[in-house]
Order: C-alpha cells, then sequence, then structure tokens
C-alpha cells in the first residue's frame, strides 16, 4: 500500500448517481443477491473499484451490525465522492424498497383478512422457509471453511435454540473466539480471501491508494455528534407530542437499539425482533411475522426493510390518541430511520480507519468468528419460522437451563410442506430466483386457497 491519495472526483457524480439508482431497482433476492449485483455493476463492468478493495470493504460491513450490502454501497459511495457520495448511494439503495413495502403493507392491512390474500401468503410464507435455508447454506459455504468455524456456528445455534443466550451476545462471544483463535492458533483459520489478486483492467479507484478523508479524533467527533443527533432527533420528538408511553416512542427506542445489534444482516437478528414484537410487545401475531418476511423477500432493498411492516401494523393497531392510518405511517417512517441512520453512521465513522488497516490479520480474525456464528443465528431463525408455519400449534419444552419450542404434530399444515418442499426444489435443484419462486408458490396458495383447501 503507498501514502497516494485517490483524486478527486474520479467519476463524475452524476454518472455514479445513475448508477447508483439503477443498482438500487435490481436489489433483490438479500444480501447475497444485492452484492452480486454490485459486483457485476462496480467491478466487473464499470471497473470502478478493483476486487480486492471491494472485498475489503464487504468484510468491514459484515463486521458491523446492519444491513451489509447497503452498508457496502455505503462504503463504495463513499469512496468515490466522499461523504456525498456515501449518502446518495446508501440512501437510493434502500428508497424503492421503502415505498413499495410501504404500499404493501397498507394492501394487508387493509385486505389481509380476504380469502384471496390469506391463500396468497399460506403459498408466501412456506417458501420463506425455504429461502431461509438457502441463506443458511450459501452464507456456510462462505464462511465454514475450516473445522473450528464449524463449531462456532453449531455452539452458537445450540446457544440461541436451547439456552436461550441473548443474540447480542452470541455474535460477541463469536468475535472473541475468532480474535483469539488469530493470535493463540492462526493456522486455524483460513487465509484472508481480501488478499486474492485482482483480474481484468486496473480499476478507477486503485487497491493501492489510500482515501483523502484521513481518520482524526477531530472528524470522528464531529460526524458522531452529527449522527447521533440525527439519529435521536424524530424519536425525542414522537415522544414529546404524542407521550413516552405511545406506540411510536416505544418502537422508536426499539428498533434503535436492535440496529445496533443486527450484525449479519436481516436473518441473523430476526429471530430476535420476532419474539419481542410477538411475545412482549404484542405488535403483531407469530404467522404476520413470517408473512412480512416474505413481502420484504417480493420488494427491492434490504431484507431488513421488514421491521417497517412490523412498525406499521403495531402502530395501526394501537394508534393512541392518532387515526390509525396516520399512525401507522408515521410508524413506518420513523422505524425506517432509526434503522438505517446508524448504518450510514457506521461507514462514515470507520471508513478512513478501514482503509488505513487493510490486511489486518486479527479483525479478519474477529470477522471469520461473527460469519460463523451468524450461520447458526440464521439456522435458529429458520427453525423459528418452520415451527410457526408448517404447524398450526406448539409448546415450549424446558429441561433444567435447556429450553425447545416443540411443535404439535397433530396440527401439521400439509399444504404448507408441499409449498416450502416444492420452494426447496426450485431454489435448490432448478436454481430458480427468490422472486421467481416467490411468485410461483404465491400462485400456488392462491389456487388452493380459492379451491377451498385449508389455508389457515
Amino acid at each position: 500500500m503507498t501514502d497516494d491519495v485517490l483524486p478527486t472526483p474520479v467519476v463524475p457524480f452524476r454518472t455514479a448517481v445513475r448508477a447508483w439508482f439503477l443498482i438500487s431497482l435490481q436489489t433483490f433476492g438479500g444480501p447475497a443477491g444485492q452484492i452480486a449485483v454490485m459486483q457485476r455493476t462496480l467491478v466487473d463492468e464499470r471497473r470502478w473499484i478493483g476486487q480486492r478493495r471491494f472485498l475489503h470493504a464487504m468484510n468491514y460491513c459484515m463486521l458491523l451490525p446492519g444491513p451489509e450490502a447497503q452498508q457496502l454501497a455505503t462504503y463504495v459511495g463513499w469512496l468515490l465522492h466522499g461523504t456525498r457520495g456515501g449518502l446518495v448511494a446508501g440512501g437510493l439503495f434502500v428508497l424503492p424498497g421503502v415505498v413499495a413495502l410501504l404500499a404493501l403493507s397498507a394492501v394487508y392491512v387493509a385486505f389481509g383478512t380476504t380469502t384471496a390474500v390469506l391463500a396468497l401468503f399460506a403459498g408466501l410464507a412456506p417458501a420463506v422457509v425455504a429461502i431461509v435455508a438457502q441463506a443458511v447454506v450459501r452464507v456456510a459455504r462462505r464462511a465454514l471453511h475450516a473445522p473450528v468455524l464449524v463449531a462456532i456456528a453449531v455452539a452458537s445455534f445450540l446457544a440461541l435454540a436451547l439456552l436461550g443466550v441473548p443474540f447480542p451476545a452470541v455474535v460477541a462471544l463469536a468475535g472473541l473466539a475468532g480474535w483469539l483463535l488469530g493470535r493463540v492458533r492462526p493456522g486455524a483459520l483460513p487465509e484472508n480471501a481480501g488478499d486474492a489478486a485482482d483480474a481484468g483492467p486496473a480499476p478507477v479507484v486503485s487497491d493501492d491508494v489510500l482515501h483523502t478523508e484521513v481518520p482524526s479524533g477531530r472528524r470522528t467527533l464531529r460526524v458522531l455528534a452529527v449522527g447521533l443527533v440525527l439519529w435521536a432527533l424524530p424519536v425525542a420528538a414522537v415522544a414529546l407530542v404524542f407521550g413516552s408511553g405511545g406506540v411510536l416512542a416505544e418502537q422508536g427506542l426499539f428498533f434503535s437499539g436492535t440496529a445496533v445489534v443486527t450484525f449479519g444482516g436481516a436473518y441473523a437478528v430476526l429471530a430476535y425482533v420476532a419474539q419481542q414484537a410477538v411475545s412482549v410487545y404484542g405488535w403483531l401475531a407469530p404467522g404476520e411475522m413470517v408473512r412480512g418476511l416474505a413481502l420484504a423477500e417480493t420488494t427491492p432493498g434490504p431484507l431488513i426493510m421488514v421491521v417497517q411492516f412490523v412498525a406499521f401494523l403495531g402502530a395501526y393497531r394501537d394508534p393512541g390518541t392518532l387515526d390509525p392510518w396516520v399512525a401507522a405511517v408515521l410508524a413506518s417512517f420513523l422505524v425506517t430511520w432509526v434503522t438505517f441512520v446508524p448504518s450510514f453512521l457506521f461507514v462514515l465513522l470507520g471508513a478512513p480507519y478501514m482503509e488505513r488497516l487493510r490486511g489486518n490479520r486479527s479483525l479478519s480474525a474477529a470477522l471469520a468468528g461473527i460469519t460463523a456464528a451468524v450461520v447458526g443465528v440464521i439456522a435458529n431463525l429458520g427453525l423459528f419460522f418452520a415451527v410457526h408455519t408448517l404447524f398450526a400449534e406448539s409448546s415450549s419444552v424446558g429441561w433444567g437451563p435447556v429450553g425447545l419450542e416443540v411443535p404439535d404434530l397433530g396440527s401439521v399444515r400439509w399444504l404448507a410442506v408441499g409449498i416450502t418442499a416444492l420452494a426447496a426444489l426450485l431454489l435448490f435443484r432448478l436454481r430458480w430466483s427468490v422472486l421467481r419462486t416467490l411468485g410461483v408458490c404465491a400462485l400456488v396458495g392462491l389456487v388452493a386457497g380459492l379451491a377451498g383447501v385449508p389455508v389457515g
């Protein structure tokens, strides 16, 4: 690495804005598909950034809480055009999904009890079980390249599924385990994939030059102060106007907290969100969480946008003194704001430091541990969805510190089982896209419902 710095600007800003907008319209299929779109557009076709730089940015964003693909867009936007580039790239990445999911949430609230809508969700929800299983397989193939990482993944799953260990604790312990292994037994971990050589013409942003923004205490404090004010201001405003005990303030505080523990993307934190939203706050029913994820899967943008659906339903059903529709829309925008402002803050705070830490083995080792844990976390989410989707009833069974939610085998939903099997066939065997698979499963559910097959 040299001490040279990137020229400014290296790509015309208008050209970059158009490119980010086009990318935002293609961000279906979860983080794997979203990162693939950016890889193809930014690295393979336009050559704005090299492979090693792209992988380094991706590894840092995987280490952060929040949606890794949106943060990766923010990081690359920052590399190209500084703070304004990061804000535009990250903002456009989520904008289409915000608009689409807001509309779908309103449709669900207005028409969700009709036979046709219930039948559509009867097809979508089982497909999500197969989609989460595919996510487990994809992340495992990328992350579990050593026996010790497999052990971390299994331990994380058991800690969550059987012992009820808090999600943030699992992630923190996995990162610590990876860091310790990197110090004590570095040979137990695979080499950093980010050191792989690049192929193709020289990128506009060279792999070897540094960014113009130099990390400093003054810059860090300035970014931190502005970010924290922007993050907290809407929550404080709704608490003052509508009361600190109202649903808006409650949701603002809760989702502000989840924003700092969403390691590994939406799949990794949704089990925690579902448990709190369903069992603690009562914003929605267990089956509705699966439906919300199905809607998020059909829209562009990060899957963590499912929290917008959760907020919409919760505020609509408990609006306080507000009109239910007004409360729902306000909650939707508030929760979207507190979910994504931290993502921008983490990237803009840390990117200048990460530029100087490329190749740091301790950081890579901690990241390897966290990524391995994410496999177990997503598997736990799949178990949660399968129990509540494939069976009508379940019960909690405990043995001392061990607890497990066990389905009632007599309450199996055979239509859901069949659609899950169909989705698995389409995804794993025929390699269909997520969106195409959801479309077919929704159609099967609709036909079954209209034909009189029980879909509840």
